[in-house]
């Protein structure tokens, strides 16, 4: 008999997962995953550097996901194309931490919802999620989508197997992101 399939708002295991732990303190609803259509996703064990961020920040991805990087921002740079790296790796209680924040500044979860995924839902925590800018161009913003950068992005990612995680209108409510990508190898 195959294995009984878990809902996807809970762990392998059928328990709360470690940032859905937080979630009520948050304010977060128990159903963000079935109502946002995001699965849990497994913290990175393995990381590697990939560099600094312009902030001088060490930026880490998964094995495979770093590599991939690297070899998508040589081929862009050898196109002519900055590509510079933002954020990548982000840890569960990290992004606790991010919310709690926002929070506390006065802003209500629903409004940090559209741009924050939940704790334990970030692409981030895989190691696989990178956010990407270009040089000029201030990083984090739509704009970003108006740059040779994103244009070489939308035409040659594929190849590197990123993909944009939050095109315009996606069904997860999260708001617009030219600049986050996310790494999904072939099976």
């Amino acid at each position: 008999m195959p294995p009984r399939r878990k809902p996807h708002d809970q762990s392998p295991q059928g328990k709360p997962s470690p940032g859905q732990l937080a979630w009520a303190e948050l304010g977060i609803p128990a159903d963000y995953c079935v109502a946002r259509g995001l699965p849990l996703q497994i913290q990175a064990a393995e990381l590697i550097s990939i560099g600094t961020n312009p902030e001088g920040r060490d930026i880490q991805l998964s094995p495979a996901a770093g590599a991939a990087w690297l070899r998508m921002r040589d081929s862009a740079s050898r196109a002519g194309v900055a590509l510079v790296a933002i954020s990548g790796f982000r840890s569960i209680e990290r992004q606790v931490e991010i919310i709690r924040a926002k929070l506390l500044s006065g802003r209500a979860i629903g409004d940090i919802l559209k741009t924050v995924a939940a704790p334990g839902t970030s692409e981030h925590h895989t190691g696989r999620a990178i956010d990407i800018g270009t040089p000029g161009q201030e990083p984090l913003t739509e704009d970003f989508a108006l740059t040779p950068a994103f244009r070489w992005l939308e035409s040659h990612s594929g190849a590197f197997c990123f993909k944009l995680s939050y095109p315009r209108d996606n069904t997860h409510g999260i708001s617009y992101e030219p600049w986050h990508w996310c790494f999904h190898p072939e099976n």
